[in-house]
């Protein structure tokens, strides 16, 4: 167990996390040397999955974080004309019955629920990894956006600098995360968001 006893809950969760980070960073559609259109596709699709069943699950409790509205801005990317060549042939998040039957088993099921009864603390931990991701958003729009015109990646670009949004979000969750117990809860739950982004990755590759 993580000892988080007089430990600031971002120095835990960053210690909780900092493999699995590790693995995402070399093995996500964008880590190849050579990005092409059809790996921004991927990306998307993947970050898509993976985060359409948090939002509801953050409304059914009258406590805790919220997030903006991510999915929004992937799906309008998705739905991009540059998108349509390179996606071709490729597995939508919500795909037909004939194009269920191509997608690997793990894909081809609804995502598992996230847990009814998790505590606040264990939701904190799960939108640490979420918006966490946005930072990574920035870094490869500056990376990407004239490799991959003419598509504009207005997911990656977000509406300007993520820093300011990200150092409000660490100062409500040093605000609420305070206890031992809530960081042990919230590293879980980073620890969660993470393990099922690993595995959607991972499954995405079979």
């Amino acid at each position: 167990m993580l000892e988080t006893r007089d430990q600031d809950v971002l120095a835990a969760l960053r210690a909780a996390t900092a493999a699995r980070h590790a693995e995402l960073d070399a093995h996500t559609p964008l880590a190849a040397p050579e990005v092409d259109l059809s790996a921004y596709g991927a990306h998307l699709r993947l970050l898509e999955r993976w985060l359409a069943p948090v939002p509801g699950w953050l409304a059914a409790f009258n406590d805790g974080p919220r997030l903006p509205d991510y999915l929004g801005p992937i799906r309008a990317d998705l739905a991009h004309g540059a998108l349509a060549s390179a996606a071709a042939g490729d597995q939508s998040v919500t795909p037909s019955p004939s194009q269920l039957q191509q997608l690997p088993p793990s894909l081809s099921q609804p995502p598992a629920p996230w847990p009814a009864q998790a505590s606040a603390a264990y939701r904190w931990g799960v939108c640490y990894v979420v918006e966490g991701s946005q930072l990574g958003g920035a870094v490869l729009y500056k990376r990407l956006a004239s490799r991959l015109v003419p598509h504009p990646l207005d997911y990656l670009r977000g509406n300007g600098s993520p820093g300011p949004r990200w150092q409000q979000f660490l100062a409500a969750l040093r605000a609420n995360v305070v206890e031992p117990a809530q960081i042990e809860d919230a590293c879980a739950g980073a620890r969660d968001a993470f393990d099922r982004l690993i595995a959607l990755n991972r499954a995405m590759d079979q």
